[in-house]
Order: C-alpha cells, then sequence, then structure tokens
C-alpha cells in the first residue's frame, strides 16, 4: 500500500512512536524517519547534549528546519519528537503533508517507560512523574488536533501497529 501521504506519529515521549513507527514502515515497505534521530546525526551530539549545551529553543529551531524538509518527502512514516506540536507551522506542515496519528498514553505509563532512560532532558528534574503529567497536560490540546488517536497505555507495539494500519485501509 504506497501512499502519497506521510505518516506522522505523534506524542508525549514513551508512547511508543519510535518502535511503533519502525515496525509500521517495515510492514507497509516504507522508509522510517525518526526527527530526533535526524538532528542528532546532523549535530553530531545526543539531544541531551543538545538540550544542555544549546537550550531548549535552539532545538526546537533544528526540530522546525527537520519537520519541514522532512514534510516535503512522500510516502515516509515519521516518528515525531514529542514537542515537535507546540509550534503551530510545525503542526500545520505535519497535518497538511501527513495522516497524523497521536499515540497517546498515561503519565503513569509513560513514567513507567522512561523512569530508567537518561537520554530524556525534559526528565531529568526532581519529580519526574509531576513534570510528565504537566508538560501531557500543556500538550494535549495540541496533540488531540491529529487526525486519529490511539491509546497505547494497554497495548503491545503489534496491536498499535495494528490499529493504525485498520486507520489507514479506511
Amino acid at each position: 500500500m504506497k501512499s502519497e501521504k506521510n505518516i506522522s506519529l505523534i506524542g508525549f515521549m514513551g508512547a511508543g512512536k519510535t518502535v511503533v513507527g519502525k515496525e509500521l514502515a517495515n510492514q507497509l515497505n516504507l522508509e522510517f524517519v525518526d526527527l530526533d534521530s535526524l538532528i542528532e546525526a546532523r549535530e553530531k551530539m545526543p539531544i541531551s547534549e543538545i538540550f544542555a549545551k544549546e537550550g531548549e529553543p535552539y532545538f526546537r529551531k533544528l526540530e522546525k528546519e527537520m519537520v519541514n524538509k522532512v514534510c516535503q518527502s512522500q510516502g515516509v512514516v515519521i516518528a515525531c519528537g514529542g514537542g515537535v506540536v507546540l509550534d503551530k507551522e510545525n503542526l500545520q506542515n505535519l497535518k497538511q503533508n501527513s495522516r497524523l496519528i497521536y499515540l497517546k498514553a498515561s503519565a503513569e505509563v509513560i513514567f513507567e517507560r522512561t523512569k530508567n532512560q537518561t537520554h530524556r532532558p525534559l526528565l531529568d528534574v526532581e519529580k519526574p512523574k509531576v513534570r510528565i503529567a504537566q508538560l501531557l497536560k500543556l500538550r494535549e490540546p495540541f496533540y488531540t488536533q491529529a487526525d486519529y488517536t490511539i491509546d497505547t497505555s494497554k497495548l503491545d507495539v503489534d496491536e498499535v501497529v495494528s490499529k493504525i494500519l485498520k486507520i489507514l485501509k479506511e
């Protein structure tokens, strides 16, 4: 099933965008693009280091450039960074060029999935669980502008991919 439009996955860190995106691209025989990986490759450093050295505004500028670049592609599966939706132009660009799917997960599930990861600069705080809840509340109005929402809290990768494939056939 070759798609003219891209399939873009948005949602909070730990919601499954990368693992689901890779498997979805594999099943659809499409290219998989991870925006964060593109940024890391371009800057030759991990995102946590970009945040530490250059700050979040610099990272968001890079992210916007990557969104613009990737949206020129056709028929790719894109895993977006969790905060990509905070920029109105990013959201418009993704919606225009993609079937936009919000992978949603509860704050508790996100905490469980991310608590042992050290590459999450926004969670490098005293109370990460509280921070997750705050960021989710802030971002939810942006995430819900997606064309479709799938709650990944109680689903494994194959179940999420199966739901997306069903959506794409409609």
